[in-house]
């Protein structure tokens, strides 16, 4: 990958492991600050609503005195046209004339600015006072009209500042203390009112209430959460008071981390951007040459007339400013990432919007990626016995256990039954490890494990075929009395996010997995994955991983745990499934899905798709439309007034291009 994904923290991983409340604060402040930068161009000056506000009233009043120039001049009072003309001049062209001459010693001369103001004083020069004046006034609407279109696709991602928590109430001998959030500590209690906002990522202790993630995942619908729920900072809670105890320090919680990922995404620019950037750097220089030679030749060799080569050169000066090209690129690429902030997407930069676009195969990890991550009992076969009195039976028997299995056998009769716990507590019960349980429940032996186990103890098992779940057999006074299927579910939309993948072109969908073979494969042909390979070690993982990029243009890897990370790191592109992802993933990863679904990733790649299509769109028509004029220009066929179209029209047309990357259709 062009850009190594360590460099992810650069900066800060010297103050990664201090917990200190100055320097989680003075880390904040940093990255708010930061934020600001990243939101601006390279190549441009910082814009503000102030700003905007105040160019808005010179053009009005500039337009105004422009018109009554032009009035008079065909009324005949030409000094008084004149005289008017340039005070509308001054009044809009003031700050770029300034800004021109003050350039000329900092090493910035053959800018935009410094082409309009050669270009306004020549055909001052040469006695085209209002055609100067238009230069300068059309040019400043168009920045003005830049400006605005830079502020609004920065207000996408700008949004995610509003996920700033105000304050952390913390519970310490029995009252309530108000403190800023940087100053909580791990561990803390404290407590959220209906309507605020969570200030750190934790762990409810007592209440219940619905969550509103939609600033986080992009979802609207609440999320209902109770007692030992994960509530992520950023989050609003909708409804009851509750109590958390604190699981991450304000600089590692979900908003610090956001802002993190957004502060990088600046740095990483697609090779588009880039491109521009390099182009416009040798473009001006070469176009104020060729400007200068379209005066001298003629004029000196040919013996031509100074004053039509002369303004000639202005026209070709005015149409070669890379304003449309130097804006409306970046700002495509910028409206991308908003875009799919909005959507719950965050992406670190420009570049991966490119690698997306140009995406041929994906890889996904299963478990917790394409299906739950959770055990569920998917099936309950009895042989002459109650179904519910079966489950009873291993209910009991499992209770006490902590393994996943034996917890989804406990919740499902909870469930069936409207039990909130269930009490063996005066059950003798023998455990043996990584086989089985033996009980006494109601003076009947009890045996529930693995099929090997019953037979181990003299019982003839019903049904022990090979199945795509984990069969847990049981046997009441040595009889098999039922088997219960135990296994992960597939994830409700991953079969359609697959299919829509493949709808925008992605070649290949690939499944590596460390679960059994025949688990796999059915999974796999569930849900449509192409090429699926399982019994995998998380190192095995990135050798399949780069035999697959091998064969491939670009490749992504999807995953959300922390044995996904070398695999997330080692791909073309690294997506992190989830905000509960484990933190490895999130870090190692370009992009981070918020939500715990997969719809937002065909969602990703269309949008990418056509991030990628408006920049190539403007880059050939705001270049086409230039040379074309140049070449009228020249030719003695064109007039200042297609030169400044060429300028400003361009330019307006292309970011209102870049700005349909704004559009964001709710599904």
């Amino acid at each position: 990958m062009s850009v190594d994904k360590k460099e992810l923290k650069m900066g800060q991983d010297e103050c990664s492991s201090c917990c200190c409340d100055s320097c989680a604060a003075d880390r904040f402040q940093n990255q708010a600050s930061n934020f600001e930068k990243a939101m601006e161009s390279e190549d441009r000056p910082k814009s503000t609503l102030k700003n905007i506000l105040t160019v808005k009233n010179r053009l009005i009043v500039s337009g105004i005195l422009f018109v009554a120039g032009i009035v008079s001049s065909h009324m005949g009072q030409l000094l008084t046209s004149n005289i008017i003309l340039y005070v509308a001049y001054a009044i809009i062209g003031y700050s770029v004339v300034f800004s021109a001459f003050k350039n000329l010693f900092t090493g910035h001369l053959l800018d935009e600015e410094f082409l309009m103001t050669i270009a306004s004083l020549g055909a001052f020069g040469v006695g085209q006072t209002s055609e100067g004046v238009a230069v300068m006034l059309f040019y400043m609407v168009g920045e003005a009209f830049n400006d605005y279109a830079m502020d609004k696709s920065k207000s996408s991602i700008k949004k995610l500042m509003e996920l700033k928590p105000d304050v952390a109430h913390i519970i310490r001998n029995n009252s309530t203390i108000d403190v800023n959030p940087e100053k909580v500590e791990i561990n803390d209690i404290i407590l959220i009112k209906s309507g605020e906002r969570i200030p750190l990522d934790s762990i409810i202790i007592e209440g219940t209430s619905t969550l509103d993630t939609s600033a986080l995942t992009g979802e609207s619908l609440p999320e209902d959460v109770s007692v030992d729920s994960l509530i992520l900072s950023g989050s609003v809670n909708g409804s009851g008071t509750i109590k958390a105890k604190v699981i991450k320090s304000f600089s590692e919680s979900t908003f610090s981390r956001i802002l993190e990922m957004v502060e990088n995404a600046g740095n990483r620019k697609a090779k588009s951007e880039v491109f521009i950037k390099k182009f416009s750097h040798y473009y001006t220089p070469i176009v104020v040459i060729a400007a200068v030679l379209t005066t001298l030749i003629p004029t000196l060799i040919f013996r031509q007339s100074f004053d039509v080569w002369f303004y000639r050169s202005l026209m070709f000066l005015v149409v070669s400013c890379p304003c449309a090209l130097v804006l409306s690129v970046p700002l495509a690429f910028f409206g991308g990432i908003g875009a799919a902030a909005k959507s719950g997407v965050l992406l670190k930069g420009g570049a991966f919007i490119e690698k997306l676009a140009k995406v041929d195969t994906f890889v996904f990890d299963k478990t917790g990626t394409l299906t739950e991550g959770k055990f569920k009992v998917t099936e309950i076969k009895t042989y002459d016995f109650d179904e519910n009195e079966a489950l009873r039976y291993a209910a009991l028997a499992e209770g006490s256990s902590t393994h996943p299995i034996a917890r989804s056998i406990v919740d499902e009769y909870l469930s069936r039954n409207k039990m909130t716990a269930i009490n063996n507590l005066h059950l003798d019960i023998k455990e043996i490890f990584g086989k089985g349980i033996q009980t006494t429940i109601e003076d009947k032996i009890v045996l529930v494990g693995s099929s090997d186990f019953l037979s181990a103890n003299g019982v003839e098992i019903k049904d022990r075929k090979e199945a795509i779940s984990t069969l847990v057999q049981i046997a009441v006074s040595g009889i098999n009395v039922a088997t219960i299927y135990v296994g992960d579910t597939v994830k409700s939309d991953s079969k359609e996010s697959l299919r829509e993948l493949k709808k925008e072109g992605v070649k290949n969908l690939v499944m590596l997995s460390g679960d059994r073979k025949k688990i796999a494969d059915s999974i796999g042909k569930e849900i449509g994955i192409d090429d699926v390979k399982s019994q995998l070690l998380p190192e095995e993982k990135v050798v399949n991983l780069e035999k697959i990029m091998n064969d491939s243009k670009i490749t992504a890897f999807v995953g959300d745990g922390i044995n996904d990370a070398p695999s997330i790191a080692r791909a073309d592109i690294g997506i992190a499934m989830g905000a509960l992802g484990s933190d490895a993933a999130i870090e190692a990863s370009d992009v981070v899905i918020m939500g715990e679904d997969l719809s937002g990733l065909p969602k990703l790649v269309k949008l990418s798709k056509k991030t990628l299509r408006i920049a190539k769109q403007n880059i050939v028509f705001a270049i086409g439309v230039k040379v074309i004029i140049m070449i009228l220009a020249v030719a003695g066929i064109g007039t200042m007034w297609m030169a400044v179209f060429g300028d400003v029209g361009v330019s307006i047309l292309a970011v209102l291009n870049a700005l349909r990357m704004l559009i964001v259709k709710k599904n």
